[in-house]
Order: C-alpha cells, then structure tokens, then sequence
C-alpha cells in the first residue's frame, strides 16, 4: 500500500466516525438536558473529545505523510505519535472531569440531597451510543491495524472508550428509571464507573506514544524477526549493535552485520541490499535502514584476508 493510499483510508474512515460523533454529540446534549440526567451530559461531553480528536487524527496524519525534507532527514512519522498522545490527553480530561462530577453528585446525595431522576430519553440515547460507537470502533480498529497508523487505532479506542461510557450510562440511568427517585445516585454512580475506564484508556495511550518520543526499542519478538531476517541471506554472520524505534507508523532499524573480509565491496554491497529488501518487504517501505558491513572475526580479532592470503603463498 502507497502513501497516498493510506492516506485516503485514514481520511475516509475518520470522516466516518466524525459524522458519528456529530449526531451523537447534538442527540446525547439534548437528551441529557430534557431527560436531566447528569450521566448524559458527561456522555455527550466525552463524544465532543470523539469530534475534536477525529479534527488531530486528520490533520496529525496529513502531516506525518510528508515525505523527508532537508528539515526531516527521519521524516514527519513522529507528529502522528504526537497526535496519539493528544488524543490521550483529551480521554485523561474527560475521565476526570466525569469522575469528579459523578463523585459531587454522590456526596450529594449522601448528604440528603434529591438528585433529579433522568427521563427516558437518556436511556434512549445511551442505547443508540452504544451501538453506533461499538460499530465506529470495530470499523475504525480494523483500518487502523491494516495501514499501521497508532493514531488511528488510539481514535479507535476512543470510540470504544465511548461505547464503554454509554454502557455505564444506560446501566445508571435504567436503574434510576427503573427503581425510582431513590436510586436516581446510580447515574452519578455509573458516571464514576465509566470515568475509571476511561482514565486506563488514556493512560494506556499516553505511555505508548511516550515509548515512541522516548525513542523505545522495539519488542524482542520483533528484534528477534529482524535477526532471523538477516540470517536468510547465506552469507551474512552474525548481526550486531542492533538499534530499533518507531517512528510514527514506520519503524527505524540500525545494525552491524558481519560478513567474510575477502568480499569486495560490491560483492558485500549486493547482500546488504539483499538484506534491505528483505526487511522492507516484511516491515514496509518506508522503513529507515543503516547497516554497517564489517568482516568476521578470526580468534576475537580482525583479519586482513589478503595478510592470510600472503601468508599461505
């Protein structure tokens, strides 16, 4: 798949989802404000994150897919990690402020105070979120995994983390209805639930996308491929000084190769390219390389192949 390709799919499903959250966002305000259910308002609050997030996903990922320039010699990848960490920001907000909100309005109620019990249409609307945001996130995850964009399946989580919030509210606001005015604290108390998971979602973000800034290895599983990968070329021993990072959807790989010291150089040439290829076909195109060739040891030391050459003769 081309850049331009992944591009037009990341675009066409963040319009998708955006639309999405802009129905969901006017449904779920109005249902909050005349069903009175303060689960609601939050709910709605968090699909308005959903939309502003859908606005970084685009405009993040149109700047990641810049080519390099004489500014970027690693390319624009780390701004879609930007973007990510954005998006766990925005969920961090939201979780806390739909945790305090719930929590006030529990100790409220603790406190004697009659909480307004929500109407149906709260429950409705939750109902209708559920749904929607768990088909956004199945539709959204699954683009995200095949273009390999972490910006796209981090929105795609919040998606979930959507769904998961409208669960709450719907089982809080139900209860509420269902039971009466004296259980009319189950939708603060549903809004509190909902905010925790939020909050792991979030912070689940954020340590990826600080793994990426921070320039993290790669897992070991994959270090592990990429050996297993230059050890198909016949000729190549033993790999060494591996460094690995991602960057954005694309990932970086430095290392030393040892191969035998009477090679010439365009012989060694030809199997580090070999190599190359090999490991763009498995991790993508636009994977930064830096092999280093070196020859093999004789003892633990360098040899000069035409010293032993001579000395032979």
């Amino acid at each position: 798949m081309n850049q331009k390709e992944r591009e037009k799919k990341i675009y066409r499903v963040t319009l998708a989802g955006s639309i999405i959250n802009m129905v969901l966002l006017a449904f779920k305000f109005v249902a909050g404000v005349v069903g009175g259910s303060a689960a609601m308002i939050a709910d709605a609050v968090h699909s308005l994150s959903d939309f502003l997030t859908d606005i970084v996903v685009v405009v993040f990922v149109r700047i990641s897919s810049k080519p390099q320039d004489s500014d970027h010699d690693y390319g624009h990848g780390k701004y879609e990690t930007l973007a990510t960490s954005l998006i766990g920001m925005a969920l961090l907000a939201v979780g806390v402020m739909i945790f305090y909100n719930g929590a006030r309005d529990i100790m409220r109620a603790i406190g004697g105070e009659q909480l307004q019990q929500p109407g149906m249409i709260a429950l409705v609307a939750a109902l209708v979120s559920i749904a929607l945001k768990e088909w956004a996130y199945q539709f959204t995850a699954r683009v995200g995994k095949k273009v390999d964009s972490p910006a796209v399946v981090a929105n795609a989580w919040h998606h979930r983390s959507d769904s998961l919030s409208s669960i709450g509210t719907a089982i809080g606001i139900g209860g509420a209805i269902l039971l009466g005015h004296r259980w009319a604290v189950l939708d603060p108390v549903a809004a509190v639930v909902v905010s925790l998971f939020i909050v792991k979602t979030a912070l689940s973000l954020l340590r990826q996308s600080a793994d990426e800034l921070l320039e993290k290895s790669l897992s070991q599983d994959i270090e592990q491929e990429i050996v297993d990968i230059v050890g198909q070329e016949p000729i190549a021993g033993e790999v060494h000084n591996l460094c690995t990072r991602r960057i954005g959807s694309s990932i970086a790989i430095e290392m030393h190769v040892r191969m035998p010291g009477n090679l010439t150089l365009y012989e060694s040439h030809i199997h580090a390219s070999n190599i190359e290829k090999r490991l763009r076909q498995r991790f993508g195109s636009n994977t930064h390389l830096s092999l280093h060739v070196e020859p093999m040891k004789v003892d633990g030391q360098y040899v000069d192949p035409r010293k032993t050459k001579q000395d032979n003769e």
